[in-house]
């Protein structure tokens, strides 16, 4: 049985899922959206840190500090176990991996290459995002209606949505049906408000 509040996943992944419906940009999404998370702790990696790791005992020094970047991608780990202990877990250890593979890349790039790299890496998944839901969805993205909401819940809907489309995975029995009953009922109020706006 699905959890209700702030944890309610059918909520947040039909929310979701009701600005992502078109197969494109679903695809489109899944390809992006990690980059962005990645990227973005990559930038965190240069904020103030309050404990940084010993080099390895063969000398290797990884760089890795424990600062705003891991408190970030701590925040995201814990709230998807929280929202589903097996998939949240998955996810939990490709935030943690994330946070890991960012911060070596930053270290050895150092800011002066960091940061353009970031830049560029941001603009072109936002710019793929973007024309994913203007061109193919039709739809602005999720972020318009509920910021917060929608950046939380992106890694977490790539990984629901690929465990699904590989495995038939749900959190629970009737997660799927419940969600897709949600997504048509939010796009008919959608639907609804935008011919009311032309009309």
């Amino acid at each position: 049985m699905g959890k209700r509040g702030l944890f309610d996943l059918e909520r947040h992944f039909a929310f979701y899922g009701a600005y992502h419906s078109n197969p494109t940009n679903i695809f489109i999404h899944i390809l992006f959206v990690w980059p962005i998370f990645f990227t973005a702790l990559m930038l965190f990696y240069y904020t103030p840190s309050f404990y940084s790791f010993p080099k390895c005992p063969c000398g290797f020094n990884t760089g890795l500090v424990l600062n705003f970047g891991f408190l970030f991608a701590l925040l995201y780990a814990v709230f998807y176990v929280l929202f589903d202990k097996r998939a949240g877990s998955l996810a939990a250890f490709m935030c943690f991996l994330c946070w890991v593979g960012a911060s070596v890349f930053a270290f050895k790039l150092g800011w002066t290459l960091t940061w353009k790299v970031v830049l560029a890496a941001q603009l072109f998944c936002w710019t793929s995002q973007f024309i994913g839901h203007g061109v193919f969805e039709k739809r602005a993205p999720a972020l318009i209606d509920n910021l917060a909401q929608a950046f939380l819940m992106a890694p977490f809907f790539v990984v629901l949505e690929i465990l699904h489309a590989l495995f038939k995975y749900e959190p629970y029995s009737g997660f799927h049906a419940n969600v897709k009953a949600r997504i048509e009922s939010e796009k008919k109020v959608w639907q609804d408000k935008k011919e009311k706006k032309s009309s």
